[in-house]
């Protein structure tokens, strides 16, 4: 399975609905609050050039972006098969 990481923030409620999502389909993933770590910000900014709004989403080396694409992937059956790959 792939590595799963997820820059979040810790009031924002997209992070935790993607979280959730998530913790739903039984995966595992390393979260990343960039409002404590400046530094993890600066990281989430290059792998994700031009997102600056959390949460962003990575599962291996794919950008899935936030809240609503990680939900728009689950709705069209895409999200199990990147998760597996």
């Amino acid at each position: 399975m792939k590595t799963i990481d997820i820059y979040t923030s810790p009031f924002c409620g997209f992070c935790h609905a993607a979280k959730r999502l998530l913790s739903q389909k039984g995966v595992s993933f390393s979260e990343f609050d960039v409002a404590r770590d400046p530094d993890k910000r600066k990281e989430m900014m290059q792998r994700a050039p031009g997102s600056r709004t959390v949460p962003q989403i990575f599962v291996g080396e794919t950008h899935v972006g936030g809240c609503d694409e990680l939900y728009a992937l689950e709705q069209s059956g895409k999200l199990d098969p990147l998760l597996s790959a």
